[in-house]
Parts: structure tokens; C-alpha cells; sequence
């Protein structure tokens, strides 16, 4: 018997709910599918991210989980817009066999990622 069916809601803990759904919403271009005062809700492809502004819980920003997002164009085009938008990519774009991936975090130090399949 399959005891899980899927990914429901991958979420992240923040400590500004207006800065984080306006960075997920407005710099990374995800839909805000429901917003409340400590939790809101974003689409990403099929996948829901979920945004906990809880008193008990607060961002690490130094390992746990990472979520990597698929660009809409091109790695290297995509990281150019979101450098644009204040976004800093460190160490910018690095080639693995798995993949290439361009690492940076939100405005509460969670562990985002570009990535892109290889070719």
C-alpha cells in the first residue's frame, strides 16, 4: 500500500509576511492563492509553497530544505532579471552532471535555488 501520494505544500518559515509574499509574489512572479496574517499560500508549477509566519517558528537560513525553482527562460537570462530585481546570487551559476543551479535566499535566509536539468 502506497503510504504517500505526492508533495502537498512544501513550506517555508518567515518572519515579515508582507516582505516574504511580496518577494515570492512580486520579485519570483509566483500566484498568491490565499494570504492570511500568519500563513499564505503561492503557486509554483503544480506545487504549493506555503509562507508560516508563526511566533514559534522562525528561519534558520543556514541548511535545511532547499526549493529549486524551474527558470521560465534560460538560466543565465533568468538570474540576470532577478539580479535586477535585488536578488543576489552569490556564487553565481555552477555546472554538476546532475544539472546546473544558481543558489540564493529569500528576504528571511531560506535556501532558494534556479535549477535546470542537463541537456
Amino acid at each position: 500500500m502506497t503510504q504517500v501520494t505526492g508533495v502537498a505544500t512544501v513550506w517555508l518559515p518567515v518572519t515579515d509576511m508582507q516582505r516574504a509574499v511580496g518577494f515570492y509574489a512580486d520579485t519570483l512572479g509566483l500566484s498568491v492563492t490565499q494570504q492570511e496574517d500568519e500563513w499564505a499560500e503561492l503557486k509554483a508549477d503544480g506545487l504549493t509553497i506555503g509562507l508560516n509566519a508563526r511566533d514559534e517558528e522562525s528561519p534558520a537560513g543556514d541548511g535545511g530544505a532547499v526549493v529549486a525553482f524551474k527558470p521560465s527562460d534560460e538560466l543565465e537570462q533568468a538570474v540576470e532579471a532577478l539580479g535586477a530585481k535585488g536578488v543576489q546570487f552569490n556564487d553565481g551559476i555552477s555546472d554538476h552532471p546532475w544539472g546546473r543551479i544558481a543558489n540564493f535566499r529569500d528576504p528571511d535566509g531560506n535556501a532558494l535555488q534556479l535549477y535546470t536539468p542537463p541537456t
